[in-house]
């Protein structure tokens, strides 16, 4: 699975950004995430989404604010990122994971893409 993520930017807080995540090679996954990783910080969880999008993950910090979606005719997966904080700034990584649990945790994932920049003016 090779995965591109691509959408990222500079935004003003309180504004919105669409993320996009989309696979070539081998497509399938049993979930899809994405991670962010600010200066100095751990890579932490976002959302997930299963293969057929009928089931969805989010973390805490975003839940409300983040919306994941996926077109599987298009081989893309969609972060869509409302009412954004300059602590949102980061670099945002999509990711595929084989396994049927622990999508939360970073170490599910095999493959990861290259990750866009989002940055969140104040």
């Amino acid at each position: 699975v090779q995965l591109q993520a691509s959408g990222g930017g500079l935004v003003q807080a309180g504004g919105s950004l669409r993320l996009s995540c989309t696979a070539s090679g081998r497509t399938f996954s049993r979930y899809t995430g994405w991670f962010r990783q600010a200066p100095g910080k751990e890579r932490e969880f976002l959302a997930a989404i299963g293969w057929s999008g009928d089931r969805t993950y989010y973390a805490d910090s975003v839940k409300g604010r983040f919306n994941i979606s996926k077109d599987n005719a298009k081989n893309t997966v969609y972060l869509q990122m409302n009412s954004l904080k300059p602590e949102d700034t980061a670099v945002y990584y999509c990711a595929a994971s084989m396994l049927q649990y622990g999508v939360f945790l970073r170490t599910s994932y095999d493959y990861w893409g290259q990750g866009t920049l989002v940055t969140v003016s104040s």
